[in-house]
């Protein structure tokens, strides 16, 4: 493929790949909801509740660290390869987590899943950037946001039923024949040209930006935690990583191949579809992140089947990505997209921020499928955005661009959702049971382990009351992602329409070179 031009392929050619693309999708997004439910089981065989934290931070800054790279890396010596080499590199992890003998080789090999995770989702969306012109993706979007929503349910019960029925070591043995499929299916069926540049990697460029990575997912996953906001410690993780950020920018503005180049974000479109994906998942992982506690508390649901609790959500996501992406590829418009997005978005915030201690289920249930489908609008249709607005040798660095700052905006919002939720619930247990109690009641993050039978346990006065607690802060949280979320459609509103790559007609015309070929090599022998 040379620098300025896709490869035409027919759909045939792309169908034939897709189930293995897919199912590399399905095992970055499928593993962490599996483990989650697992740790427990974890930390009680292993005996390190203490050192529970690190097992989730080291895949994600794992994953965080290496998913710019990934990116830049394809671009550099073919996405081919390199993608297989990330989903190797997960197998290894997860079969080496699994036959962990304590928490340290856990972590080490957590840390080491996420490296090969990181590759996983940018190299299939960049892959895929390869094999179909942007006029044409939004077809398959429909595929991508249905493989999301399996691995929403399946995941938590995957993980419920390897807890009580298996051993733990299963949650992460099951990845093995999954991307086992993976790699063979695109061994064996992906096509694409090899090339390797003469480049060399800005190894100098990649580690201040890792240094700078770290340092943003230690801040938000410890902030407010283990450490207090204003602590030495977090402030100096911020003073690191803005020292380490701001030589990355000058380092990257003199490197001949930088990891991240800052020439793409003069261009309008790119910038602001980086942007959106940031304040997406700001507001998204951060407000959802206490819905399956809101559900499994207040109004009693069974943590088993948490995954169907999202149900409505992604099907609301499901049924605008699917119509989305078909109204892209037939009209090659796609800038009321994010602006509609935003906006039904911003109403399912609000619907959501609602919620108290009598909101039935189904109510919630139908907010929460108003948040999906604006949801649906905005996921596929900003990583589309971004590799359209870049030159085809530049898909890999837009597609972990665009990766990479929707999962550090979720980390924030996670971060953030954690402060307001804590402040709200504290507030509110003290107004109605005292500062004492309500410390006792929300001190140590006890809170997101309650079950049915505890919650029978505790007085009448202390259960209503952490109820209305919960309750209001998860729509304290809601209520302050709105916020975030209404610059989502404020800035789609800057999108100029630059038309799409390819045509109606871009994967007909690839038919007829590749029919050609065929019927070529069926005479061969008989021309030799």
């Amino acid at each position: 493929m040379s620098d300025t031009q896709a490869m035409p392929v027919s759909r045939r050619d792309v169908l034939a790949v897709l189930p293995g693309l897919l199912t590399a999708i399905l095992l970055a997004m499928l593993d962490n909801m599996i483990v989650s439910t697992a740790m427990p089981r974890i930390v009680g065989e292993l005996h390190g509740l203490a050192h529970l934290p690190w097992v989730i931070t080291a895949y994600v800054l794992g994953t965080s660290v290496s998913t710019p790279l990934w990116g830049k890396i394809s671009d550099l010596y073919g996405r081919k390869s390199i993608f297989l080499t990330s989903i190797v590199i997960f197998l290894i992890g997860s079969a080496l987590s699994g036959a962990a003998h304590s928490m340290a080789q856990l972590i080490g090999f957590r840390a080491l899943q996420g490296l090969g995770a990181g590759g996983l989702l940018v190299g299939a969306m960049a892959i895929i950037g390869d094999l179909v012109p942007p006029r044409e993706r939004g077809r398959y979007q429909g595929y991508i946001a249905a493989v999301m929503a399996v691995a929403t349910v399946a995941g938590p019960l995957v993980g419920g039923y390897i807890t009580d029925h298996l051993s733990w070591r299963w949650a992460f043995y099951v990845n093995l024949p999954v991307g086992a499929v993976a790699l063979v299916l695109l061994a064996v069926r992906l096509r694409l040209p090899r090339h390797r540049t003469e480049h060399r990697i800005d190894w100098l460029g990649a580690g201040l930006l890792a240094v700078g990575i770290t340092a943003l997912v230690l801040i938000t996953t410890w902030g407010g935690h283990q450490y207090a906001w204003l602590s030495w410690q977090v402030l100096g993780l911020a003073g690191l990583a803005l020292v380490s950020l701001a030589a990355f920018v000058a380092v990257e503005r003199g490197a001949a191949e930088p990891v991240l180049s800052l020439g793409l974000f003069r261009n309008r479109n790119f910038t602001l579809s980086v942007v959106i994906g940031f304040l997406l998942g700001f507001a998204m992982f951060g407000a959802i992140s206490y819905l399956p506690l809101y559900q499994q508390v207040v109004q009693g649901a069974s943590a088993t089947n948490s995954g169907l609790l999202l149900l409505p959500m992604m099907g609301g996501v499901l049924v605008t990505s699917l119509l989305a992406g078909q109204l892209i590829t037939r009209t090659g418009r796609y800038r009321i997209f994010p602006v509609l997005g935003g906006l039904i978005m911003v109403v399912g915030m609000v619907l959501l921020s609602t919620l108290d201690m009598d909101t039935g289920k189904a109510r919630t249930a139908l907010f929460m499928a108003v948040l999906g489908l604006g949801m649906g609008f905005l996921m596929q249709t900003t990583m589309l955005i971004s590799q359209n607005s870049v030159e085809p040798r530049d898909l890999g660095v837009a597609s972990s661009a665009s990766a990479f700052f929707r999962s550090i905006g979720g980390s924030f919002g996670v971060a953030l959702a954690g402060a307001v939720f804590n402040r709200v619930l504290t507030d509110d247990l003290t107004t109605r049971l005292g500062a004492a109690a309500a410390g006792r009641l929300s001190s140590g993050g006890g809170v997101s382990g309650l079950t049915a039978a505890q919650l029978r346990n505790l007085p009448a006065d202390r259960v209503t009351a952490l109820l209305h607690g919960i309750a209001s802060g998860t729509a304290a949280v809601f209520f302050w992602a709105t916020f975030v979320a209404v610059l989502v459609p404020v800035l789609a509103v800057f999108i100029r329409h630059v038309p799409l790559r390819g045509g109606p007609g871009a994967a007909a015309r690839a038919e007829q070179p590749a029919a050609a070929a065929e019927a070529a090599e069926e005479f061969a022998p008989a021309a030799s």
